[in-house]
């Protein structure tokens, strides 16, 4: 086949694709053509807002000055409640832990067989010393009064008044005795030296009991502490009385537990160079001992400078807010945020109290966007228009 018969069979193709080519274009550069040659992008609408918003201004208000610290909860003290007679069986076992005792409640019980014996034989030997004694009493009586007729040598009247003597030493002794033995009986049963909580039990029914031993841990009055840790630096600014509140693990801002700091420590720790704050807890709070909380130390007030938290939004660690131009479109605007106190928050830097900032709806704009301004929130504010 010829070269001239192959091109000729080409033609038409190419001139089909060609058409097809300009025909797109065409169709391509048309609406440019008709608009000015402005671009795909500026033919969208540019007047139609982006959201619905609410606007606010930043308020100065007296808010509380805080130190934040952290420390752990301990009981404000703790009785260790023991065995005083060694190798007598536990026979009952009153409480566990966590029962709230009352003083002198009774918790466990040693075996008092054995001593409750050696108590009678005790108050027996007291009676029989008594009988001596009232004897002999006797006897020196008689001395006493015929000792002018001479009856009697001077050594048998010393006899007897001193067998009196030593009658009613004896009865001493006995008396003695025996009150070491109430003693003892009395130590049988192991009682609460104080009102609170009992917060650990090692006691078991059968075990022997060894002098000394721990069987029970307490806290008194149920009564918790904070101790918060603060720097040297910091030190100065704390004093007993002043109020704090302490955030339980898991628990919302709101629900901080409040407390009066007790007292301060009048050293610091050599190692970690911090000073503890002793802080009272109510008895009735969510902490437990054992716990490592969060708290703040109120140290004063002053003026803040304030926004709603929906206002500022958080991005990529930073703060923002937007602020309303003239012509009703936002800027954002990079801020310093310090304390917060229930649904406000402080700012420190970037705006002043005329900037008109956006109040809802904020976490869904963006730099430039045009927004509709309205009195106070509605139902779908945030809906897109």
């Amino acid at each position: 086949m010829s070269d001239s018969t192959h091109r000729s069979r080409l033609w038409p193709p190419l001139a089909a694709l060609a058409v097809v080519l300009a025909a797109v274009l065409l169709w391509t550069l048309l609406p440019l053509a008709e608009e000015g040659g402005t671009s795909p992008e500026s033919a969208a609408p540019a007047g139609r807002p982006a959201l619905t918003v609410t606007v606010t201004a930043p308020r100065l208000a007296e808010w509380p000055r805080t130190l934040a610290a952290y420390g752990n909860v301990t009981p404000w003290q703790e009785a260790v409640i023991g065995a005083e007679l060694s190798g007598y069986r536990l026979t009952e076992v009153l409480v566990n832990v966590g029962d709230v005792v009352s003083e002198g409640q009774l918790l466990a019980r040693l075996a008092s067989d054995t001593v409750a014996a050696e108590l009678a034989q005790s108050r027996a030997a007291v009676e029989e010393a008594e009988a001596q004694l009232a004897e002999a009493r006797a006897d020196a009586d008689r001395a006493r009064r015929i000792e002018e007729r001479g009856a009697l040598s001077a050594q048998q009247i010393n006899q007897f008044l001193t067998g009196e003597q030593t009658a009613i030493a004896r009865v001493h002794a006995a008396e003695a005795r025996a009150q070491a033995d109430e003693l003892r009986l009395s130590q049988t049963r192991i009682v609460a030296p104080d009102d609170g909580v009992i917060s650990a039990r090692t006691a078991t029914v059968g075990s022997l009991a060894q002098n000394g031993q721990e069987l029970f841990r307490l806290i008194r009055g149920g009564r918790l502490e904070w101790r918060a840790e603060i720097t040297a630096d910091e030190l100065g600014r704390i004093a007993p009385g002043m109020r704090a509140s302490v955030l339980p693990p898991g628990a919302a801002p709101r629900d901080m537990v409040p407390g009066i700091v007790r007292m301060v420590a009048p050293t610091l720790d050599p190692q970690t160079r911090n000073a503890i704050v002793y802080v009272d807890l109510p008895t009735d709070g969510a902490l437990r001992a054992g716990m490592f909380v969060r708290g703040e130390l109120r140290v004063g007030e002053g003026a803040a400078l304030t926004l709603p938290q929906g206002a500022v939004v958080l991005r990529d660690g930073f703060a923002y807010v937007y602020a309303l131009g003239p012509d009703d479109r936002v800027s954002e605007i990079k801020v310093e945020v310090g304390r917060r106190v229930g649904d406000r928050i402080e700012i420190t830097g970037g705006v002043t109290s005329e900037s008109r900032v956006v109040a809802t709806g904020a976490a869904f704009l963006a730099d430039g966007d045009l927004v509709r301004v309205v009195e106070a929130p509605a139902a779908g504010i945030l809906s897109s228009q």
